[in-house]
């Protein structure tokens, strides 16, 4: 695994690798790598002949500055994880000047997916990660691109860029991978206590009943029933509940017009905020 820190490094080595007809995969991450990250990585590394794993805490994506500044960062940790996988061929690791020489204002028209759900409870997050998504894939220049299915609004906004950018890249969405209780795996749940972690199973737990209650439930019965399974183990907070289109992301209002639906939910425990979600064949 070769280590870069500079975009001139990276982009000698991915062109060198492409006058072999290379296939260039790439998985972007802000660090902190657990099993999720890994099943990316794997991915590309089965699918593509030179995998590329960024490792960036971006800070235009963080509306909320004490989230960005208690991001786990443990970089060396990583780095071995990564090396023990020997999945990942290129590892490239900018500081914030090397990706921001200069400020950056350009803004993306990523229309109503900046309005609902994480845009509309994290203003200007989208921006943010469209922003650095488009700068790494600029750096990157990848053929494939793989991203999880956890972040779900997120997958949209990138192909949202791709479309807007021209991008010569094809997204590969991945599915979740979970805790054997049934959390999300997140790079946040390392800021949870012990009984706070295995008491997140509830997230999970509320989201599974939603395929049952969907057929004889109005939608907002299904909200205050989560909203109620979520609070009654302290110290979640529900933040949102919406069952959208799986497609279009516009928020469902009669279920009967639909065969795909994803239900997307954001909990708070304490300060540390999880997302999470399920989709739903009718």
């Amino acid at each position: 695994m070769i280590i870069v820190k500079h975009i001139s490094e990276l982009q000698q080595l991915v062109l060198q690798a492409r006058k072999n007809n290379a296939i260039i995969g790439f998985v972007p991450t802000m660090g902190a790598l657990h099993a999720g990250h890994l099943s990316l990585i794997k991915k590309s590394h089965v699918e593509c002949t030179i995998t590329v794993v960024s490792i960036f805490v971006n800070p235009t994506q963080f509306n909320n500055k004490a989230d960005y500044e208690k991001y786990p960062r443990i970089y060396d940790t990583d780095i071995k994880l990564l090396e023990n996988e020997k999945t990942c061929d290129i590892l490239f690791m900018p500081d914030e000047k090397e990706m921001y020489p200069v400020p950056d204002h350009r803004r993306f028209d990523l229309g109503y997916l900046e309005e609902i759900m994480e845009g509309a409870f994290r203003p200007g997050h989208f921006q943010g990660v469209a922003l650095i998504v488009s700068k790494l894939f600029d750096a990157v220049l990848p053929d494939k691109a793989y991203f999880g299915k956890k972040d779900f609004q997120q997958l949209a906004v990138i192909r949202k860029l791709v479309e807007l950018g021209n991008y010569k890249v094809e997204i590969v969405p991945c599915d979740i991978v979970r805790e054997p209780h049934g959390l999300a795996m997140s790079s946040r749940n390392l800021r949870l206590s012990k009984e706070d972690f295995n008491n997140a199973q509830i997230i999970f737990n509320a989201l599974s009943k939603i395929p049952e209650w969907i057929q004889n439930k109005t939608i907002d019965d299904i909200k205050q029933q989560i909203k109620v399974m979520i609070e009654n183990v302290p110290p979640f907070k529900l933040e949102y509940l919406e069952l959208v289109d799986t497609f279009s992301l516009r928020t469902v209002v009669n279920i009967k017009e639909h065969r795909f639906i994803t239900a997307c939910i954001a909990v708070f425990c304490n300060d540390v905020r999880l997302i999470d979600n399920i989709e739903i064949l009718l």
